[in-house]
């Protein structure tokens, strides 16, 4: 049963015969965020850095499970707030403010994420994070002709993670790790890993590449080498996530005994 009007960012799901509901909240930086034009999504974002997103965290209290991620819109262009001022930008044009990168949004979007679930007063529940998983360029940038065209997975010793793409990877892991530790000084919340970022980045060829997007006539688009195909790749982590909830419940079963 839909839930949602058509014209929700969010959607909402309720499977009443297995006294099941799912939620999905569009939440890309997972922290406050406004538009610089309300009426263009291509134009900047500002990021309220240390402020949580009220669109998702006001409704997870009554939630058993939480799976949180987020990677490639930090690559746009934004603006950077903290403590209710610009401290910085990405890819802005202002010459007096501060250009930082990626990175500083990443990790400080995740440990505000965490912070705000571990400060969720009656949230009981798991919260999984499902790690950053990787573009498949090939030939050149996305904005440069780059493509991906492969039609069979990489081999294991075929291909490794990018010098970025790693570094936003270990970003995750280690503001995991400060989310965990605050959770076991505070309350006792569980934090887990849902790591999909080593079988995807075998997955090149699981990309829409030119078939990401209409053809427009005497238009040249990007290919779409970040999003996946459906039914693709990513199929695999209803797998991943169905095995680490049976863990869990194992687990569970083990220390009531």
């Amino acid at each position: 049963m839909e839930l949602s009007s058509p014209t929700d960012a969010n959607t909402h799901h309720k499977y009443r015969e297995y006294n099941f509901n799912i939620s999905i909240f569009w939440s890309p930086y997972l922290v406050k965020t406004e538009k610089t034009d309300p009426n263009d999504i291509t134009r900047p974002f500002n990021l309220y850095l240390d402020e949580y997103d009220r669109n998702w965290i006001s409704h997870i209290e009554g939630f058993d499970y939480v799976i949180i991620s987020a990677g490639q819109w930090f690559f746009r262009p934004t603006y950077f707030h903290l403590n209710h001022s610009l401290a910085g930008c990405l890819y802005c044009p202002e010459a007096n403010v501060t250009h930082l990168t990626s990175s500083f949004s990443y990790r400080q979007s995740f440990r505000t994420a965490f912070h705000a679930i571990n400060e969720a007063k009656n949230f009981k529940g798991i919260t999984y994070l499902r790690t950053f998983a990787p573009s498949h360029f090939e030939g050149g940038e996305w904005d440069k002709g780059g493509d991906c065209t492969r039609t069979r997975p990489f081999k294991r010793n075929e291909t490794l993670l990018d010098d970025l793409s790693s570094r936003m990877y270990s970003i995750q892991l280690e503001e995991l790790k400060t989310a965990q530790e605050e959770a076991w000084r505070k309350n006792g919340l569980k934090f887990r890993l849902f790591d999909a970022k080593k079988p995807m980045l075998l997955r090149s060829d699981g990309h829409p590449s030119k078939y990401g997007h209409w053809p427009v006539q005497n238009v040249t688009l990007a290919n779409d080498c970040v999003h996946w195909c459906l039914a693709g790749p990513i199929d695999s982590w209803n797998d991943f996530l169905q095995e680490l909830l049976k863990r869990e419940t194992q687990n569970d079963k083990r220390l009531f005994k």
